[in-house]
Formats: C-alpha cells, structure tokens, sequence
C-alpha cells in the first residue's frame, strides 16, 4: 500500500532570518542529483494550513527567470514572519510502470513533484518541532518499491535507480546544509529502508 514519504530537517541555533538561505541550500542540492532547478508554484500560508494562501504563484514554462529559486524563494519570503509556512514545488523525473491494456508494460521516466516547505517557528502551534524546520514531502512511495509489480532484473534497475536519487539527495543535504539532525520517515510510520530491503530481496 502506497504511503507517503518525508525528510525532515533540523537546523542548529535556527532563526528566522535563516529560512531563505536554508531553503536555497535544499532546493541547491535537490538540482544537484538531477531535479528541476525550476519552482514549478510557491504559496505562504498564515496560522495554520487550514488557512488561505497569503501568497500564490504557479510559473509557467515562459517564467523561467521568475522561477528560478534565487527569485522564486525570496518573492514568497517577503512576507516573513514567524506564524507563516512556505511551500515550494518543484520535479524530478523517475522511473515508472506504464500499462496499456494487454500490451507489455513499459517503463519511462515521468516528473514527479516534490514540495519542500518551510515552518516558521509559530505556525500551527509550533509544527517544526515535529516536521522540521524545513520538510520535504516527497509524495507516495511507490517509485521507491514498486510494490504492484514483479521485480525482475530490469524493473530492479530502476528501483534502484530511483532509490538512489532519493540517497544522493539525503546524502547531499546532511553534508552541505548544515543540517543538525534528519529523519527520512513515512506517514504510516513504517521504515522505507525495511521496506527496501524486503522487496529488493525478490529479484529473481
């Protein structure tokens, strides 16, 4: 069953004033293993996500200098406070199934979208205490295991492929980032490298 998949971030002595750099340096090491160096929409919601946006913006494909991060990052952070989140959606291309009816099924690479957030220290009675300072919600996990289908050598390949995206980037946060402690976890509390372990375990 499809769960959903997170890596939280903690940062030492954080402030405020620290959330544009931090989210920069993120979104710097997600480009780095092959996202998009693109924010594909960016909103800033006030008190809690129950509220309205305060600010929302979808770029499109003619907004490539307005959506590069070092433009897209701080046209959200202007409105800076401490009761605010900011989220950020970009892609990254990964492999996966394609069926079409009775034909063999096909993999290609398709874009998935990544929201990386950031949590003012108020917002929603304190939710980076949990989530982190800054969380990246990577969607559902089914591209990291593939759990509908027989994994034979060639769809192996790409589930590793894509496990290993999902390792540079983790890897590359820890050391660039100044970071003080991470946690990949998963909403259903289950361990995605168990789960990776268990179901790389079935190659034929």
């Amino acid at each position: 069953m499809a769960d959903q998949l997170y890596l939280s971030l903690w940062y030492p002595n954080f402030r405020l004033t620290s959330l544009g750099p931090a989210l920069l340096g993120v979104i710097r090491q997600f480009t780095i293993v092959g996202g998009s160096g693109l924010v594909k929409a960016a909103a800033a919601y006030p008190i809690s996500w129950n509220e309205a946006p305060a600010y929302q913006r979808i770029y499109d494909e003619d907004e490539a200098e307005a959506a590069a991060p070092e433009q897209a990052v701080p046209a959200a952070l202007e409105l800076l406070h401490d009761d605010f989140a900011y989220e950020f959606e970009l892609v990254w291309d990964l492999w996966s199934l394609e069926k079409a009816g009775d034909l063999d099924p096909i993999w290609r690479k398709e874009p998935r979208v990544v929201r990386i957030i950031a949590y003012g220290p108020e917002f929603d009675d304190g939710a980076y205490e949990q989530n982190g300072q800054i969380r990246v919600d990577f969607g559902v996990d089914t591209p990291f295991l593939h759990e509908e289908v027989d994994l034979d050598p060639e769809a192996a390949a790409h589930v590793k492929e894509n496990v290993q995206l999902l390792v540079d980037f983790t890897n590359g946060v820890q050391q660039h980032c100044g970071i003080s402690t991470r946690l990949l976890w998963s909403e259903s509390g289950e361990s995605l490298a168990q789960k990776l372990i268990a179901r790389l375990q079935q190659v034929n």
